[in-house]
């Protein structure tokens, strides 16, 4: 008989980390405190007595408030720091602001910062366990996974699936954990976007270049579109945000090759009339509100997972 089992991860740094049960696992315990969200009263005490503090050394509205609210609401004490406020305005490094605030005994440090790898640089460092809120253009774990929960919701099951990310797939931590994720429950997964905005070796993650958005939208689930990261581009990748939308941005003649069921996807914000048309965000196929929600449902269940789970 298989033994049963138990969440062991002491920090989410990455899809990459996770195995298919372990996704499973998340999800299913995202599923059960998403009642909790609707209820007058949206707190429980699962965290009482626990400490949060939220890193961010990017902008952040979705992730930081999301991941906030999830905390507060499980009753954990939280607390903010920003690039602007912290020391390393001053000069001083991650590992020495990690010492520092580690050594006010934190339960969980959630990070984002725009150095892939930093979340792992600190997990080596401090005591506490790390969440990654999006390191660089590597990861951001806990987007796929509430990107996961909506499809699984909306489709039953993630197996079998195919998954059309159209957009600047080089800059995007989102891309990556997506397609680390959806391979590993065995969806299909095929990108699309300027060529220049294609990294080499991504089809080692597992994901299949398709040669026009129109190969990588037909039949496909779920559409979803990226955000052109104009900010994390070092020289222009691209003539004109027009003639990316011309090409590339998704709209209903684009969107009636694939299947007609499809949802629509955007990890936010929105660039309204280049990734997508206005129509096509806010359609009946649109999804987008669905993944904000399941977003704070998904983070409750991370740093419920990570305390401890049911041995609390």
């Amino acid at each position: 008989m298989e033994s049963e089992y138990c969440f062991q991860h002491k920090h989410i740094l990455g899809i990459e980390e996770l195995s298919a049960r372990d996704i499973c696992y998340i999800l299913d315990t995202a599923e059960s405190f998403k009642e909790i969200s609707q209820r007058p009263i949206k707190k429980v005490p699962t965290l009482r007595g626990k400490t949060v503090i939220h890193l961010f050394f990017e902008p952040s509205t979705r992730t930081r408030l999301s991941f906030e609210i999830a905390a507060k609401r499980m009753s954990a004490d939280t607390f903010n720091i920003s690039a602007s406020t912290s020391s390393a305005k001053k000069g001083e490094t991650l590992i020495d602001t990690a010492k520092n605030l580690t050594s006010m005994k934190p339960d969980i440090i959630i990070i984002r910062h725009s150095s892939s790898g930093s979340p792992h640089l600190l997990a080596r460092h401090i005591k506490a366990s790390v969440i990654n809120a999006g390191d660089g253009t590597h990861e951001h774990p806990s987007q796929a996974l509430l990107d996961m929960m909506t499809v699984r919701e909306k489709k039953g099951t993630l197996a079998g699936l195919k998954i059309a990310i159209v957009g600047d797939i080089s800059h995007s931590r989102v891309a990556h954990s997506n397609i680390i994720g959806f391979t590993k429950m065995g969806s299909e997964v095929h990108i699309c976007g300027p060529a220049t905005l294609i990294p080499s070796g991504i089809t080692q993650l597992g994901a299949s270049i398709a040669p026009t958005v129109e190969d990588a939208v037909a039949n496909a689930d779920v559409v979803m579109a990226l955000r052109i990261q104009k900010e994390r581009q070092v020289d222009p990748l691209l003539p004109s945000l027009r003639e990316y939308s011309a090409f590339f941005g998704i709209n209903k003649r684009l969107l009636k090759l694939a299947k007609p069921d499809a949802i629509i996807m955007h990890p936010g914000p929105i660039n309204r009339g280049v990734e997508m048309t206005f129509d096509v965000a806010d359609g009946e196929q649109s999804v987008i509100m669905d993944q904000v929600t399941n977003g704070v449902a998904v983070r409750m269940a991370l740093l419920y997972l990570i305390m401890g789970g049911e041995e609390r």
